[in-house]
């Protein structure tokens, strides 16, 4: 593939309302949208800049600036050219769209791989006070799956505890977000466990995890920040059972596809994730979410308004995105 045209720029997407996690809030989605042509089709890609990562939309897109005199530039050279992270990941997601637009066919159909219909998602509660989280359950009460925003301080069982009150049918995971230190995780989780909760996300900061070793593992633990490509898996072997897979953290879906694949065969169970971002920046994941066992794909929901030709969300499902979105 030669003579590629490749653009990138900033979008703003306001959300809803403000949504808060243990390192802050915010009140917009800013994206980069990558698009490839070759001048006769046009394959789109979309990313989220991760600030944890100290990543900008004008680092991402210096990223992509920094390639576009390229030659013969494919997804293989893609992954030689830029590190893991959101940059590759919307340049990645571009050009399998691309593929994807120039063969006529759905991008399952040319990778095999297996899709369904419909996947259900979880719902995300923002970090906040127990009344104002519950109030944000009862109001979502018949959402199959919620997944709380905590914040390590002592009102995370409160907060648990209000939410499963306001939804007592609805099955729970929680994300601490790197924000618990190890006396606050044996302190809680007993009563995690006796409140349902099915699955805790990066309890501990990303350099201090190695602490999982020695902890007792009640609900399974599943990691984000700790893991985001391959080359990660060994040092999480003995500490998590669970891998969060985000494209913006694998650097797109040719490394997300090699991740899950690995994960699998190295006995973790695997939960598709994402950032506050539109349904082309979910379309992708979409595809993995298939066979996954947890999927965390509600970003589009989050916003005050999608893109057209969104992902269709009913009822906490998700189907499959249309030829004009994506793939």
């Amino acid at each position: 593939m030669t003579a590629l045209l490749i653009e990138a720029r900033e979008e703003t997407w306001p959300l809803k309302e403000v949504f808060r996690i243990a390192r802050g809030a915010c009140t917009e989605a800013r994206v980069v949208v990558v698009t490839v042509s070759n001048g006769e089709h046009t394959g789109r890609g979309e990313c989220v800049p991760i600030a944890r990562y100290n990543q900008s939309t004008e680092s991402v897109i210096a990223q992509i600036e920094s390639i576009k005199g390229e030659k013969s530039l494919d997804r293989q050279h893609v992954q030689e050219l830029l590190p893991a992270g959101a940059a590759r990941n919307a340049l990645d997601c571009a050009l399998w769209d691309l593929q994807a637009k120039i063969s006529g066919k759905r991008l399952w159909e040319l990778t095999n791989i297996p899709v369904v219909p419909e996947v259900v998602t979880t719902l995300t509660i923002s970090l906040d006070t127990e009344a104002k989280m519950a109030a944000a359950a009862m109001a979502n009460a018949t959402a199959p799956i919620l997944k709380l925003k905590l914040g390590g301080d002592d009102l995370d069982l409160a907060r648990v505890k209000a939410v499963r009150e306001a939804a007592p049918a609805a099955r729970l995971l929680i994300d601490a977000n790197e924000s618990w230190s190890p006396e606050h995780y044996e302190e809680i989780v007993p009563a995690l466990k006796e409140s349902g909760v099915a699955l805790i996300e990066q309890p501990f900061p990303a350099d201090a995890d190695e602490v999982l070793e020695t902890l007792d593992h009640l609900i399974p633990v599943c990691a984000d920040e700790s893991c985001h490509t391959t080359a990660d898996l060994p040092r999480v072997k003995n500490r998590y059972e669970i891998i969060n897979v985000k494209l913006d953290k694998t650097g797109g879906l040719t490394e997300a596809l090699r991740l899950c694949e690995r994960a699998r065969e190295s006995g973790f169970k695997l939960l598709i994730g994402c950032m506050v971002c539109t349904s082309l920046g979910i379309a992708p994941a979409r595809l993995l979410a298939s066979t996954a066992d947890y999927v965390d794909l509600d970003g589009p929901l989050l916003l005050a308004r999608d893109r057209r030709h969104g992902l269709a969300y009913e009822n906490g499902r998700i189907g499959l995105p249309s030829r004009q979105l994506w793939g």
